[in-house]
């Protein structure tokens, strides 16, 4: 989603620049100029228009975060039962 709204930036960046409607760049620079723009455009609008996938993305993270956190601690608590076993 995320490269499809680059995309979409840098060929409305390009449009525009060859319509005239904003500066080409300094001599030789028009294909550095056009991404640079086009990526400082894309930055804010994916962050703004992919809050909702990034919210999801968070919470099923933290989710399987939360998920091994315990099963690290069930197999910390066994690894200890074993061990305090085997000392008596």
């Amino acid at each position: 989603m995320r490269l499809g709204i680059f995309v979409g930036c840098l060929v409305l960046v390009a449009v525009l620049v060859n319509v005239g409607w904003v500066p080409a760049g300094l001599g030789e620079a028009n294909p550095a100029w056009v991404v640079l723009l086009a990526l400082v455009i894309s930055a804010p609008l994916s962050f703004v228009l992919l809050r909702k996938q990034r919210d999801e993305m968070s919470t099923q993270i933290s989710g399987r975060v939360a998920g091994a956190k315990e099963k690290l601690a069930a197999n910390r608590s066994q690894e200890d039962a074993a061990d305090d076993a085997a000392r008596a």
